[in-house]
């Protein structure tokens, strides 16, 4: 009644078996990694992230390998300084697979080998260290550990990125002892700009006092100038007084004579009565003479000088003794 069903029933067997066979060698290899195939326990060759054939039931996938940038915590661990100081000391690492074969063949745990290489080193590098410049150069460490790190992770197939230096932790006692340096240190800064201030406090109010002191000798200068001023202008006077005294005994005006004697008289007598000290005034016997003839002293004035003459005439007292042939 179904003279074909073996045949039928072979045919699909045939189909299933090929479409099965055509499904295992098509591989998709995600992104980020990157698959080993081996034949008959060979490596030989990578695929990369897509669609990829093998040979069935030959070719396998032997390792599917990370290729992106990965993180590795390295732990804390006790390390000795150069200077014999035991400090705590932790990191971390990121590297990268840049050859999968290599990562896949060449090391059996890669992030245990990594993860030893990078805490024997920095107790290597840190170790040929004292404690300041462990503290105070920790970029040139980071450098130091990745480019020995680095060159040792090579022919794994890796490329180490960076390692950083988490913390350095110094003993509880030497925690203590930097804690007092730096107030020492803050407190030895604190006094230094306090005696500065008072430095700069001083230097300024001797400048202040520097430049007072400039223009009080400006203006006694000044002063002195212009007394000095003025003295010449009064000596002028005088001069031009005796030149004019001096012509007029040339022409024999003996008035003129007897005005300028009077006047020098009187000026005198005036300063004396005004000295703070000077209580009592004597007078020699002419001088009740002179002050007897002050009356007359405005008309020899007119005749000497005319009518422009000084008001010497007007200091004479009332009910003097007028002058002669008056």
């Amino acid at each position: 009644m179904f003279p074909f069903a073996g045949s039928d029933i072979a045919l699909v067997a045939l189909v299933v078996l090929a479409i099965i066979i055509i499904f295992s060698g098509v591989k998709t290899v995600p992104q980020g990694y990157q698959w080993t195939v081996e034949r008959f326990g060979r490596y030989v060759r990578t695929l990369r992230p897509g669609l990829s054939l093998i040979v069935p039931f030959i070719d396998r996938i032997g390792h599917k390998v990370n290729v992106m940038e990965q993180v590795l915590d390295v732990p804390s661990q006790e390390v000795i300084t150069k200077d014999n100081a035991k400090v705590t000391v932790d990191g971390i690492a990121f590297f990268q697979s840049l050859d999968p074969a290599k990562t896949s063949y060449e090391i059996t745990n890669l992030n245990l080998a990594l993860l030893n290489l990078a805490m024997t080193n920095i107790r290597t590098v840190m170790g040929s260290m004292d404690l300041d410049a462990l503290l105070s150069h920790r970029d040139e460490i980071n450098e130091r550990l990745l480019r020995v790190v680095d060159q040792a992770a090579s022919p794994w197939g890796v490329k180490v990125n960076r390692i950083e230096i988490k913390d350095i932790v110094p003993p509880a006692d030497l925690v203590a002892a930097m804690g007092r340096q730096m107030k020492a240190e803050r407190e030895k800064r604190a006094v230094i700009l306090e005696a500065e201030g008072q430095r700069q406090s001083e230097i300024l109010r001797a400048e202040g006092q520097k430049q007072s002191q400039i223009l009080e000798a400006e203006g006694r200068r000044e002063a002195a100038f212009r007394d000095a001023e003025a003295r010449e202008r009064q000596a002028q006077a005088e001069a031009k007084a005796t030149e004019v005294l001096s012509v007029a005994i040339a022409g024999g005006n003996s008035l003129s004579v007897n005005y300028f004697i009077a006047e020098k008289y009187l000026k005198a007598l005036e300063a004396m009565a005004q000295s703070p000290n000077q209580k009592v005034l004597i007078m020699p016997v002419e001088t009740t003479q002179i002050l007897g003839s002050l009356a007359g002293i405005g008309e020899i004035a007119k005749a000497a000088f005319g009518t422009d003459a000084p008001a010497l005439a007007r200091l004479a007292p009332r009910g003097s003794v007028p002058p002669a042939g008056g």
